[in-house]
């Protein structure tokens, strides 16, 4: 199993864990990484924090169910972890640029941040190993 089949796992496991607190040492174990690493990996892969990732799929799989049922707002809110309506209603209009209740509406435009995967990108030599060097991508190239 190559390491974007392990991140792809890991993205597959905090999608079906969204609702609750997500266990880094449990994701890091499913990429095979040491603990205290793998938020730098992911963030350096994701080009985002896994904080930011999380917290983006939950306002954005909120949005989607306060547009698509008639659930009441502070329930959702509870359901992606947000403690009040406040602290939910300020994140939601951070990252949506809208109320929460202004999202009923189906035709507000709503920030949705979709679910992330990673591939091997085209033409990349499968024998060259990258690494990160002083703020530097460097390649080497296997050697059999």
């Amino acid at each position: 199993m190559d390491s974007y089949e392990r991140m792809n796992e890991v993205i597959a496991y905090i999608e079906d864990n969204i609702n609750v607190d997500i266990d880094v040492s449990h994701i890091s174990k499913i990429a095979c990484c040491p603990t205290h690493q793998f938020p730098r990996i992911f963030s350096f892969l994701a080009d985002m924090t896994l904080s930011e990732y999380v917290r983006s799929r939950r306002l954005s799989l909120a949005a989607l169910e306060i547009q698509q049922t008639k659930n009441s707002i502070i329930d959702i809110a509870l359901k992606y972890g947000y403690d009040s309506h406040a602290s939910f209603s300020r994140a939601f209009r951070e990252h949506h640029k809208t109320t929460p209740s202004s999202a009923r509406n189906k035709s507000a435009i709503l920030n949705i941040f979709p679910r992330m995967s990673f591939h091997t990108p085209m033409g990349i030599d499968q024998n060259l190993i990258y690494r990160i060097e002083k703020g530097k991508m460097k390649m080497a190239r296997i050697i059999k």
